[in-house]
């Protein structure tokens, strides 16, 4: 057993899409109610789709939908290419590509930080195959100027880079993410060091997501977004754009929150994605 399986999240399903193996977990409970939720997981060292939707995944699939949690490529236990761009079309045709393997042609997206950008970008590409958007701090609304201009974006991508993360730096990094350092658990660290250790430098220092802010009009389903009003990653001010361009839409800016609101406020979450999937 490797030491990301000791200590990193639990395994689940694979596929292959092209070159690439895919992972991801599928959860239902009975027969459900025949629509399906992807969450789609933010960047980061370590980042999974476990860590980042292990307090939401289980909770939609208890209220009837079948949940898949899928782990990026570069990410999780998904294949890390190198000596290529992670740009946002290399997501989303390695993302539809898990969908098509496992047979869903419709979905709700949820998506946070990268994984927001890449769901706006699959609801505009293929918006047959989206039905509803939950995006929560998404990247891919601001120029690269603005996100570097961030304090924790660019304490992130210098400590991953360099080569020299380490679990405390890690618990840095994560905690550069929160509103409360105290969710960031050592349980936490290691399940994401666990990951990082296999994680090539070209994931973050190759990624490209291009500013589709004035694409977001083209959205044709509706959006409901969150935003912790103590983000250090991503501008809060990015909120108001998709409120303002994209028909219908609801904007949750919550307080003593950070870029993860799925984690630190997580029944909140839940609850506000249940009412928002059952009855808009």
């Amino acid at each position: 057993m490797s030491s990301a399986e000791q200590s990193g999240p639990p395994r689940g399903e694979t596929v292959e899409s092209a070159d690439l193996t895919l992972h991801y977990h599928d959860h239902q409970v009975g027969r459900g109610n025949g629509r399906t939720v992807v969450f789609v997981h933010g960047s980061g060292p370590g980042a999974s789709g476990y860590s980042n939707f292990k307090l939401n995944a289980p909770v939609l699939a208890e209220a009837g939908y079948r949940v898949i949690v899928p782990d990026l490529p570069g990410f999780g236990y998904s294949s890390k290419p190198t000596g290529i761009d992670y740009t946002t079309d290399f997501f989303v045709t390695h993302l539809v590509g898990l969908l098509d393997a496992i047979g869903v042609e419709r979905c709700a997206l949820v998506g946070n930080s990268l994984g927001g950008g890449v769901a706006i970008r699959t609801a505009l590409d293929h918006p047959e195959r989206v039905d509803k958007l939950v995006l929560m701090a998404p990247g891919g609304i601001e120029e690269l100027d603005t996100y570097m201009a961030m304090p924790a974006m660019a304490r992130m991508i210098a400590n991953f880079t360099s080569g020299a993360l380490d679990h405390g730096g890690l618990r840095q990094i994560l905690q550069n993410l929160v509103f409360d350092p105290a969710v960031v658990t050592d349980a936490l660290v290691d399940e994401r060091y666990a990951i990082a250790q296999t994680q090539p430098p070209d994931v973050l220092a190759r990624m490209r997501i291009p500013n589709m802010e004035g694409e977001l009009g083209s959205i044709t389903c509706p959006v409901l977004a969150f935003w912790g009003m103590d983000d250090e990653m991503l501008p809060p001010g990015g909120g108001r754009k998709i409120l303002k361009a994209c028909r219908p839409s609801r904007l949750i800016e919550v307080a003593d929150c950070g870029h993860w609101v799925m984690v630190e406020h997580a029944r909140m979450f839940n609850a506000a994605c249940l009412d928002f999937l059952d009855n808009d």
